[in-house]
Order: C-alpha cells, then sequence, then structure tokens
C-alpha cells in the first residue's frame, strides 16, 4: 500500500511557520493590551482554564492547518478549546483516513506569560494515526517555539525528528537574526548545587509534594550544612519550560506527579486538580534526542494517549547518573505512600490532628 505522507521535513517547515505566525501574534497582543485584559477567564474547560491570551492563538490555529498542512495529508488536530478536543481536516474527512494525529498546545505556559514574568512555550507533536491509542511514544516529530516576554528579544525554537538528534535556533527580534544554538542537557553526576524540584504550583496537596521534594533530597545530598543549600528549585508553571530547561543543562531533575495526588484531593474532600496533558508534554521527543531521560514515575515510557483529556505523570533527568541517584529515591517515596500505580493512598491523623498520608497497597 503506498505512503501518501508528506516528506516530515515539508511538515516541519509548515509547523515551524506556524509557530512564527503564533508567537508574533501573541506578543504583539501582550503588547497591546493590559495585564489585566490578557489575564481576563473567558472560559472555564474541563481541563483548564481559557485566559483572553489563549483565545489569540487559538484564532490562528485552525485555519492554519485547514489550509496549510490538510490539502497535503489528512489529519486528526488535537487541542484544547476544540469541539470535543479534536477535528478532522479536511472537513468530510474519516477519522481513520486521516494520515497524521497532530497535537498542539498553543501556549503553554499561559499564567506566567499574562502576568510578563516568564516565557511560555507553543508546542507540536506529530505522529502517524493508529487510531485512539495513538500515544506519545508515536511521535515523530516534535516542534516547541518560545513566546518571549515583551521586554525579551531574544527567544528559542527547538525541535526534532525520531532517530535524527535535536536541532535548536535562537532569533534575535529586533534584528530578524537567526543562529544556530547548541543545547547540552548538564552532565552532572549529582543533583548537589543544581537545580532539582518537584511541581506544586497550586493549592491543596502541595505538602504531600514538598513532603515527597525533602525525602528525595535529603535522600540523595542528607542535610544541607548549617546556612548553605545544597540544591535549588524553580517552579516554572510550564511543562514545555521545564523540559527546554533540561535539555539546555539549567536543571538537573523535573517530575510533575499531580495525577499521582488526585485520589489524595478525593479523599481529602477537595476536588481533583490541574494535571499536566499529553498536548503539554508532546516535546518530550526533543528532550531525549538531546539525551534527557523522560520517564513515567515507575521509569517506563511515556505512552499517554494523544488527547486533551489523558493526564500525565512523568520524570526527567538530565542524564543516566542523575536519574541513578534520584529515582529509587522518588519511587520509594511514592511506595511508601501508596501513591504508585496501583496503589491506594491511606489518610490518617497525626498528634497535631493534620491529615498525613501512610503507606497502603491496592485493596
Amino acid at each position: 500500500m503506498p505512503d501518501h505522507r508528506p516528506d516530515i521535513r515539508v511538515l516541519l517547515s509548515l509547523i515551524r511557520r506556524l509557530h512564527a505566525r503564533i508567537r508574533d501574534a501573541v506578543v504583539e497582543a501582550c503588547e497591546r493590551a493590559a495585564l489585566e485584559d490578557m489575564a481576563r477567564v473567558v472560559h472555564e474547560a474541563e481541563s483548564d482554564t481559557i485566559y483572553a491570551v489563549d483565545r489569540v492563538s487559538e484564532e490562528v490555529l485552525v485555519g492554519f492547518f485547514a489550509r496549510e498542512v490538510a490539502p497535503l495529508a489528512p489529519l486528526i488536530l488535537i487541542a484544547e478549546g476544540l469541539p470535543g478536543g479534536q477535528v478532522v481536516l479536511p472537513e468530510g474527512i474519516r477519522e481513520a483516513a486521516a494520515v497524521w494525529r497532530i497535537i498542539v498546545d498553543p501556549i503553554d505556559g499561559t499564567r506566567g506569560l499574562m502576568y510578563q514574568k516568564r516565557s511560555a512555550w507553543i508546542l507540536t507533536g506529530v505522529a502517524p494515526n493508529r487510531g485512539p491509542e495513538t500515544s506519545l511514544q508515536d511521535i515523530v516529530l516534535a516542534v516547541q517555539t518560545e513566546i518571549p516576554l515583551v521586554k525579551q528579544h531574544l527567544c528559542d525554537t527547538v525541535w526534532a525528528i525520531r532517530g535524527r538528534g535535536a536541532q535548536a535556533e535562537r532569533l534575535n527580534r529586533l534584528t530578524g537574526e537567526t543562529r544556530p544554538l547548541r543545547l547540552r542537557p548538564s552532565q552532572a553526576r549529582t543533583i548537589a548545587h543544581g537545580f532539582a524540584m518537584i511541581a506544586r504550583f497550586f493549592p491543596h496537596a502541595r505538602d504531600v509534594l514538598a513532603a515527597i521534594d525533602e525525602e528525595v533530597v535529603l535522600g540523595a545530598l542528607g542535610p544541607a550544612p548549617p546556612g548553605q543549600a545544597h540544591c535549588f528549585e524553580d517552579q516554572y508553571v510550564c511543562t514545555g519550560g521545564q523540559l527546554y530547561e533540561l535539555m539546555a543543562g539549567h536543571d538537573r531533575f523535573v517530575a510533575d506527579l499531580r495525577p499521582l495526588i488526585q485520589p489524595v484531593l478525593i479523599q481529602r474532600g477537595l476536588p481533583p486538580g490541574i494535571c499536566a496533558h499529553s498536548y503539554d508534554l508532546c516535546t518530550e521527543l526533543v528532550a531525549r534526542e538531546l539525551g534527557v531521560i523522560v520517564t513515567d514515575p515507575a521509569g517506563g515510557p511515556l505512552r499517554a494517549p494523544l488527547s486533551v483529556a489523558a493526564e500525565v505523570a512523568w520524570a526527567g533527568y538530565a542524564n543516566r547518573h542523575i536519574q541513578a541517584q534520584i529515582e529509587p529515591l522518588l519511587q520509594a517515596a511514592l511506595r511508601n505512600r501508596g501513591l504508585l500505580p496501583g496503589q491506594d493512598p491511606i489518610l490518617t491523623g497525626d498528634a497535631q490532628g493534620r491529615t498525613v498520608i501512610s503507606s497502603g497497597r491496592s485493596r
């Protein structure tokens, strides 16, 4: 049966053009608008809140894929904000006839960008269509592009084709000049005197995540000398940004365990919290092609389906030495609290009446 897929390099060129268009449109909108306007809530979606700044990128997205990409090969476009989370292009094509599944996060890191605190990222992953079971491991092309702060004149794009390594480029927005960028994950053998962290951006159950973080760091490094800090953390509220920090050698270990904490929230009588989704992790291929080790909490590859609903817990290690130092401690901390998949958390009260977690197995 003939393969009607366009050359992957053609698709790469088109996606990079789309990213540049979204980046420029969002930066221009941020330059024109007040912070309060960009931060205005326009819709409460099931998986996240949609802010006014998100709408700028969404207006570009579907039209571009319909005009520029779908004529080359039919596709399923997956993104938050689309009806049902996805659309098949060209219109009228059956989902089974689509050649590609393309998952996009038009702005990852909305909260930091809309307050002009930190860059956001445009994320896109492309996988051959295998039906609903198509997963993050099927992605063959990934591109992520930085949306800079208004006051920032340099911004980066990184991309990878599976098995061919990764490339990066830096744009000077003042001159329009681009130059190749060499990214190299940290080669350190320990997290000592480096950045390492477990994500805990939002309220509720942050005590659990912080306790896991403390246990891992103490297990790896022991107590810090008096008046000193032996490692640091950076709570970058952006999954694509976290991956980039690992790629660039800025961070040595990052884990986002929020999906594992959902049962704790429920047992505390709280609603489920916001988690990372497949569209947030759709460029983890780039990190892996650069040598970063990206796994699920149990140490396996990320296999979440390409959908807007799938929640993803993950860990990223700059290299094998960091993984060997941290992964056993992380898994032990999760296992001791009954938080690895297949376990149930058990909540009890301590002597001070606070809610704590004790270990528990599946019942």
